[in-house]
């Protein structure tokens, strides 16, 4: 079962889901990130990212 498109997660968690994710707020950016991996910092930040699209 897919996670929903919207769904975030933060730094340092476990990616829910294979897809591109969004930085929530700005500056942003989008990283392609596979299930499992851990969620990265950006800019040397914690920051929350959201699911935009599935991989």
């Amino acid at each position: 079962m897919k996670k929903p498109i919207g769904t975030t997660a933060r730094t340092g968690e476990t990616c829910p889901e294979s897809g591109v994710w969004k930085v929530v707020g700005t500056p942003t950016t989008t990283a392609p990130i596979a299930k499992s991996n851990r969620m990265p910092p950006y800019s040397g930040k914690a920051v929350t990212w959201q699911l935009t699209s599935y991989a």
